[in-house]
C-alpha cells in the first residue's frame, strides 16, 4: 500500500510560527507552534524548528511520504528563497531562509510572501479552486496581498510583485507613518491596527459618549472595536465605514489592473463580515470603471480560519509539485 504524500506548511509570524504536516485535500495530520521572537539568528531559528517539525512527524508514525516544505513568511522572495529587509521578524537585512533549511533537508523547500501563500492556499484549497483570474487581501496586523493572473501567481521581475499594502493613499492628505518607512500606505489605514487608528481619532474629533473614551490607546484593539460595533456604538460602526471606503477606493485600482473573477478577504479583519464588505463593496463600485461594475465578486476566503496560514503554505509544495 502507497504511503499517504503531506507537505508540511510553515507559516512564519513575528512572534509564533505554525507549522503542520497536510495531505493533498487540505486536512491537517498534525500540527504544533514554537516562538520566533526569541532567537537571535536565523540559524538557530531554523534548527528549532526543523527539530520541532520531526518531533511532531515521529507522532504521526511511519505511514507518510514528505514531499517538502512551504514557508509563508514576510517580505518572502520566491525566486530567492530569501527573507529581505522584514520589519516584522527579528532578523534584519537579506536572510537566505531557502539555503539555512537545505542544511537539514534535502526536499524542496519553497518561501514566499504570507499573503501569496494564501492566495495559492485559496487557488488548491478554498473558493477559488476554478478560478484562474482572482486576487487575496489579507487583513491582519498589516495588509498583504497575492494576484493569480491567467492561473498563475504573480510575482514579478524581482518576486516582490503585488504589495498593495504599502501603496499610498490619495483620497486625502495623509500623514500616517508606517512600518516601512513611509507615509500614507494602505495597510496604515486598512489593517486591524489601521482601524484602532481611524477609530481613536473619530473618538478624539467626537464629544459622543463612548465606553473607550477613558481607556489609552494600548488598552484597545480591533477585537473590541469589532464588539462594540456589533452592539450598535456609532463611531465603531464609522471606523468601520471609512476603513471599508479606502479598501473598496484601492480595489477598484485592483480591478482595473488585473481584471478578477473575483477578490478574496482573508484574516482577522475580514471576520468582522458586512461591517467590512458593504462599504468595501459600495465604495469599489463606485470607483470602477463602467465596463467593470457589478462584475467583480467580493468574498470571504474559504480556507479554515484557524490553519488558513498552514494550509496556504503546505499549497506551494502541490502547486510546485504540480506545475
Amino acid at each position: 500500500m502507497a504511503k499517504k504524500k503531506l507537505a508540511v506548511g510553515i507559516d512564519i509570524g513575528g512572534t509564533n510560527t505554525v507549522f503542520g504536516y497536510v495531505d493533498r485535500e487540505g486536512n491537517i495530520i498534525a500540527e504544533d507552534r514554537m516562538a520566533t521572537c526569541c532567537f537571535e539568528k536565523a540559524e538557530g531559528f531554523v534548527a528549532a524548528l526543523y527539530g520541532n517539525i520531526v518531533r511532531t512527524g515521529k507522532k504521526i508514525g511511519q505511514g507518510f511520504d514528505l514531499q517538502g516544505f512551504g514557508i509563508g513568511a514576510p517580505m518572502g522572495n520566491i525566486n530567492k528563497g530569501t527573507i529581505e529587509y522584514s520589519a516584522a521578524l527579528p532578523w534584519k537585512g537579506i536572510i537566505p531562509l531557502s539555503d539555512i533549511f537545505h542544511r537539514h533537508t534535502d526536499l524542496p523547500v519553497i518561501v514566499t510572501n504570507d499573503a501569496n501563500a494564501a492566495a495559492v492556499g485559496e487557488m488548491i484549497y478554498g473558493g477559488a479552486k476554478k478560478m484562474r483570474n482572482f486576487v487575496v487581501i489579507t487583513l491582519g496586523t498589516g495588509l498583504g496581498s497575492g494576484f493569480v493572473v491567467d492561473g498563475k501567481l504573480l510575482y514579478g521581475h524581482g518576486g516582490f510583485a503585488g504589495e498593495l499594502g504599502h501603496t499610498p493613499i490619495r483620497m486625502e492628505h495623509s500623514e500616517r507613518e508606517c512600518g516601512c518607512g513611509k507615509k500614507g500606505c494602505l495597510e496604515t489605514y486598512v489593517s486591524a491596527t489601521g482601524l484602532k487608528r481611524t477609530f481613536i481619532k473619530i473618538l478624539a474629533d467626537s464629544r459622543q459618549p463612548n465606553e473607550f473614551r477613558n481607556k489609552s490607546f494600548d488598552e484597545i484593539d480591533a477585537e473590541m472595536i469589532f464588539k462594540a460595533a456589533k452592539k450598535g456604538d456609532k463611531l465603531a460602526i464609522k471606523a468601520f465605514e471609512h476603513t471599508g471606503k479606502i479598501l473598496g477606493y484601492k480595489l477598484a485600482d485592483v480591478v482595473s489592473h488585473t481584471e478578477p473573477e473575483a477578490i478574496f478577504l482573508f484574516g482577522g479583519l475580514a471576520m468582522a463580515g458586512d461591517l467590512i464588505f458593504k462599504p468595501a463593496k459600495k465604495s469599489m463600485e463606485e470607483y470602477l470603471l463602467s465596463i467593470y461594475t457589478n462584475k467583480v465578486k467580493l468574498l470571504p476566503s474559504k480556507l479554515n480560519a484557524r490553519n488558513a496560514a498552514v494550509l496556504g503554505a503546505s499549497s506551494l509544495v502541490w502547486s510546485k509539485i504540480e506545475i
